[in-house]
This record gives C-alpha cells, sequence and structure tokens, in this order.
C-alpha cells in the first residue's frame, strides 16, 4: 500500500488505486449499492499490516473489509485444466444486462474447484462473448448481486480474461452473454489454474410447455399485494408438473406484472404464507419472471397480479420446463372466522356472540324499515320477550315482597330472582340494540363502542348466572326444609338468604373477570379506490370495528369451563334437591304411616312433587341453545344458519 496511491472517489461510490499500468477500480466498480461488492458515499479507508483495506461505507452505515490476496502464483496460468465450449441461440434464456431495455441472451456454469488458487478464464467466440463471475449463485433480475468480476475487450482475439482467486468448497457462477443486444454464435472457454476445475452448465434452454392467456378486470378479486399495496387486482391458477426440474415463468402484457409462486395453497390474507418465489419485473422490462425447481406430485399455485391498485387488462403466461406443464382455475378458500382486511384481521375463536350473528346481516347507514327480514323479525321477538320477562318480573316482585313471603329465606331469593329477571330482560334489550343501532350508525364514538364493548355482554352474562343460582338456592332451602322438619330455623333461613345474595354476586363476577380484559375493539380500515377520481378520501375510507375477544388456549379453556358450571351447576343442585325432597319426605312418610311401604311413599312424593324435576329440566333443555351456540366455532355463517 505504501508504493501506491488510493483514491477515495466519493461522489462514484468506489475506490480507485494506481498500479504499473495507471489507475484503475478496485471496490464498488459496478455502481453505487448494497451488496458486499458496492459502495454508498465512502468517506475513508486505511489498512491494516497485512494489507488488508478497510473501507469507511457511509451511507450504508458499515465498515467493509477487503482481504489482500498474494498473487505471486508461480506459473499456474500456464496449465490448461479445461476447456468448456457452447454456443448461444435463439432457445436460450433472455436477461437485462444493466436493467434496462436491452436484453441478451446469456448461458450460466457453475465453476467448482478442488484447490484453492488463482485461475485464469478467457473467452472468445464467433460472437463478442461479455463474461462474470459471481459467488454463490447469479440472480439475473440483479446482475450486481453476488458479482466478482466482469470484463470484455472487442479489440482482443481474448474477448474476456479473469485472473481471480477462487477457493474450494465454495461455488461460483460463471455468465457468458454477448457486448451487443441479442447475438447468438458459438464461444468457448478456457481455464487455467492449478488443479482440476469442474463446470456444469446451470441455465436451461427455452423450452415452452405451455402458454396460457387471461385478462384482469373490475370484476377480478381484489388483495392487498405483500401486505402494501390494496386493491391489486390478482388471477390465481395451480400447476402440476410431470417431471422434476427446473422450470422457467414469465409474463408478457400490455401491464405491470408481478408473480408470485406458494406451495400447496395460497391465502389472499396472509400473502407471505407458503410464499416459494415472487418477482415484480426489476430487470425484465416489467414483466415476472421466475425460475424455480418444481416436484411432480406437488401443487403449486401461481398468482398473477399487478404492481398498481386496479389495473386490468391482458396477460400472457409462459412456463418453459422439461415436461409437460398442466395448468387450471384455482379458487382461494374464503373463511367467514376471519374478521378484517388483508393484513390486518382477527380469526374468531369458538363461540358465537350476538354481535357475530347480527353483523353479516345489518346494512350500514339504512333505516331500520330497510333492513333484512331477519333483523326485523329478531327486533319484534327482543321486543315481546322484554314485555313478556318485564311483566313476569313486576308480578312475582309484587308476589313476593309480602311479609308472608318474607317469612323465610325462600321468598328472599325469590324476592331478588325477580329483581336479576327484570334486570336481565333488561340488559339483554340494551345488547340488542347498541350491536344493532351501532352497525347501522357508523360515526358511533369509539369510546361508547368500546365502553358496550367491554361491559354490556358480561354484565348480562353476570345477571343471567345470578338468577339461576337464586333459583338453585331456593331448592336447597327447601331440601333443608325437609331434612330438619319441625327443627328448621327460619331466622337462621332469613340471615344465610341475606348473606347469600351480598356474596353470590361476587362469586360469578370473579368468574368472569377475564371478559372485561379480554374483550376489545378490532379495528381496520378499507382502502379507498384510489382510481376513482371522483371520490375523496373521505367518501371511500371506512372505519369497521368490531368488538371481539382474544383468548389464549388456557383461558379458552377457562371461559368453557366457566359456562359450563353456570348453566349445568344450577340443574344438578336443582335435580338433587328435588330428588332430595321426594325421597326425604317418603322416608319421613314411611316412618309416620307404615300401612303404605316405602316405594308406595316414593311414588307418591314424585306425584306431588314432579315439577321440582320437570322445571330444572326444561330450563336445561332451554339453556342448550345457548350452550350450543356458545361452543359453535366462529365460523359458522350465520347468514346461512339463520336459525
Amino acid at each position: 500500500a505504501e508504493k501506491y496511491l488510493f483514491i477515495v472517489d466519493h461522489r462514484n461510490h468506489r475506490i480507485v488505486g494506481s498500479g504499473l499500468n495507471g489507475f484503475r477500480c478496485l471496490v464498488g466498480c459496478y455502481g453505487k449499492g448494497s451488496q458486499s461488492n458496492q459502495l454508498n458515499y465512502p468517506s475513508g479507508l486505511s489498512f491494516d499490516r497485512s494489507g488488508n483495506m478497510f473501507v469507511i461505507d457511509t451511507s450504508n452505515r458499515r465498515i467493509q473489509k477487503f482481504k489482500y490476496l498474494n498473487r505471486f502464483c508461480a506459473n499456474t496460468s500456464s496449465v490448461l485444466q479445461k476447456t468448456y465450449s457452447s454456443s448461444l441461440t435463439n432457445n436460450n434464456q433472455i436477461y437485462y444486462r444493466d436493467c434496462n431495455k436491452q436484453n441478451f441472451y446469456y448461458e450460466s456454469i457453475q465453476v467448482k474447484v478442488i484447490e484453492s488458487g488463482y485461475y485464469n478464464f478467457r473467452g472468445r467466440g464467433d460472437i463478442d462473448p461479455y463474461g462474470s463471475i459471481y459467488k454463490n449463485k447469479f440472480n439475473p433480475f440483479d446482475p450486481s448481486e453476488n458479482l466478482l468480476d466482469q470484463d470484455y475487450d472487442r479489440s482482443s482475439d481474448i474477448q474476456f480474461k479473469f485472473d481471480i482467486h477462487l477457493d474450494v468448497d465454495m461455488i461460483y457462477v460463471l455468465v457468458v452473454t454477448t457486448y451487443d443486444s441479442k447475438e447468438t454464435g458459438k464461444f468457448s472457454i478456457l481455464i487455467f489454474g492449478k488443479n482440476k476445475v469442474n463446470l456444469e452448465r446451470l441455465s436451461t434452454p427455452v423450452n415452452i410447455q405451455l402458454r396460457y392467456s387471461s385478462k384482469l378486470t373490475d370484476d377480478s378479486p381484489t388483495y392487498y399485494r405483500d401486505c402494501q399495496v390494496p386493491q391489486c387486482h390478482y388471477e390465481t391458477s395451480q400447476i402440476y408438473v410431470n417431471t422434476t426440474g427446473l422450470y422457467v415463468l414469465w409474463s408478457e402484457n400490455n401491464i405491470n406484472a408481478y408473480g408470485y409462486i406458494y406451495k400447496n395453497d395460497f391465502n389472499p390474507l396472509k400473502p407471505s404464507e407458503n410464499l416459494l418465489l415472487s418477482h415484480g419485473g426489476k430487470c425484465n422490462d416489467e414483466q415476472f419472471k421466475l425460475i424455480i425447481d418444481l416436484d411432480i406430485n406437488t401443487r403449486y399455485i401461481l398468482v398473477v397480479t399487478t404492481r398498481d391498485p386496479k389495473t386490468i387488462g391482458n396477460f400472457s403466461v409462459f412456463i418453459s420446463g422439461p415436461n409437460n406443464v398442466s395448468l387450471s382455475p384455482f379458487s382461494p378458500e374464503e373463511s367467514s372466522c376471519v374478521i378484517g382486511d388483508q393484513c390486518n384481521f382477527y380469526i374468531k375463536g369458538i363461540g358465537l356472540t350476538l354481535d357475530d350473528i347480527l353483523r353479516d346481516e345489518l346494512q350500514p347507514s339504512a333505516l331500520l324499515n330497510n333492513q333484512s327480514f331477519s333483523i326485523k323479525l329478531s327486533a319484534g321477538l327482543t321486543i315481546i320477550m322484554f314485555i313478556s320477562g318485564l311483566i313476569n318480573s313486576i308480578l312475582s316482585f309484587i308476589t313476593f315482597q309480602s311479609k308472608d313471603s318474607q317469612q323465610v329465606g325462600c321468598g328472599t331469593y325469590l324476592l331478588t330472582s325477580s329483581i336479576t329477571s327484570l334486570l336481565t330482560i333488561s340488559m339483554f334489550i340494551i345488547k340488542f340494540w347498541f350491536v344493532v343501532l351501532t352497525h347501522i350508525n357508523v360515526s358511533t364514538s369509539l369510546f361508547v363502542l368500546r365502553g358496550g364493548c367491554a361491559s354490556i355482554e358480561p354484565i348480562l352474562k353476570l345477571f343471567l348466572y345470578l338468577d339461576g343460582w337464586l333459583n338453585a338456592c331456593v331448592a336447597v332451602e327447601r331440601a333443608v326444609l325437609i331434612f330438619k322438619g319441625v327443627n328448621f330455623d327460619k331466622t337462621k333461613s332469613k340471615f344465610i338468604a341475606r348473606r347469600t345474595i351480598l356474596i353470590l354476586p361476587f362469586c360469578i363476577f370473579g368468574t368472569l373477570i377475564h371478559e372485561f380484559v379480554f374483550r376489545r375493539l378490532f379495528e381496520y380500515e378499507l382502502t379507498p379506490d384510489t382510481t376513482d377520481t371522483n371520490k375523496t378520501n373521505g367518501d371511500t375510507i371506512k372505519l369497521y370495528v368490531s368488538c371481539i375477544t382474544r383468548y389464549s388456549p388456557s383461558v379458552q379453556d377457562y371461559n368453557t369451563a366457566v359456562l359450563f358450571i353456570h348453566l349445568v351447576g344450577p340443574f344438578i343442585v336443582n335435580l338433587f334437591s328435588a330428588l332430595f325432597i321426594i325421597f326425604g319426605g317418603a322416608r319421613q312418610r314411611s316412618v309416620a304411616r307404615t300401612n303404605q311401604n316405602f316405594k308406595e311413599h316414593a311414588q307418591q312424593q314424585f306425584s306431588e312433587h314432579k315439577q321440582l324435576i320437570i322445571s330444572p329440566t326444561v330450563l336445561l333443555v332451554l339453556s342448550i341453545p345457548r350452550l350450543i351456540i356458545s361452543l359453535l366455532p366462529g365460523c359458522v355463517k350465520t347468514s346461512e344458519n339463520l336459525w
């Protein structure tokens, strides 16, 4: 380094050094970039004792090290190790060498050496061959990626020449193309070095197996391409190959096409899932080109879309490969489990809520008279249920507030039950109209929506479960009355009832506290149609809000257990209390009336108290639909199952 001059060419993003033959580019010779052989506004350099160069790559925010290699390898260039001959024809693959409008035929060759050292490549032919060598792989859509060196000398018999150090156990790719666009002819490569060199042709000749033409229209489905660009029309096709091998798929059309290859399935809500390869037309005249290994007995999904939203037009897809290819239409499955838009969605779990049932039926910004029949019917039934429940609760309250009814704890339980029944039916009608009105009126405040989402349904469940347990308390006290008989303490019964009524709501609330924590709003926007110039963003952007629960698997299991406890628990208590009353009463009577055996007394008691068994059974049967709805998958399409 001391004998030569090195210049940091800041504006040209390179390092220039002097030598025996004048100045030449050392680093960053192929344009600005972030690849390992590129720089972006370098600002300084330094050398260590071994001669390695360290460059401050300012805009890439890194310091790059370039290793010094001793080039004193005596007489290695004089030993011919390999000769490779081929030709560029109209069947060769095409790429855009400088990512401009001119395309070139090329052939790519894999290079492996069995001993590290310097090797010399010399290319010549009937054409003007242009040579480039890459490390690891060659990307025809980014010709500067992994580039180690390239050369062309039109005035010499040897059109390109490399003197380059190659390492064992490393793959290199030699690319031979031409100086002029679409030139064809024979060429040969001579390789000199220390030891044997293995060459293997990588690029395959164009062998078109299928051509498919179609059109993207306004009726074509849309999705968020790459979760970034909304409302891109797309078409999907499934591909099967008869022979495992390397295939090339490319498009020719008048639209800027993007191509994606997926394995097994394609989900427009998750465009990165199962994705194998994609190309957006870079260095290929805005047309996609996919070079990929495809296996037999495997389904691949080809997605053709566009760079810009709402773009329509004709397109053609060509597939080249070693054998026949079958292509047929493919329709991604639409899931009703999903709320939201692409890349911003929520997958519903177990259980249907009133929001889920009514969401798809309600029409935003439409009067109730203009809603569907199912909404009108539901509204009518809800009002009838409320009126009936209101009358029943009022009559029950009047009945059980009398002093005679309040002499024992049962009267207190039943009086409280009449109040909770009124609160339950009131919360239900509030819940129904809250869902209806907030879905119709899309301008409802988020504060109101968030409060209603977090509180209404848990409070409704609180009153509903409380009513069931109060009825169970009545059954237990009746059983205690039969058990104690004349020793039954009415004062103690009333004391226990008051304490139970105070404590029971807090116990039930404790089992529902997770609902307040995990219930929240899910918000997403429908992106405006950017191609409609007659609409402003304010006219087209719509904010959608849904009330959801995000349960972890453990919390979901807990929630299901709580549901079973509050629905089945009161039934079991009622049933066993009724059986105790029947058989306990029969036992007492069989002692007092010996003219009848226990079985006869039990049959008589069952005839007198059968309503104690029938009533909880009926309540359980009526609760089964609620249990089923709570355990149904969230994917059920309620519009197809209005029952």
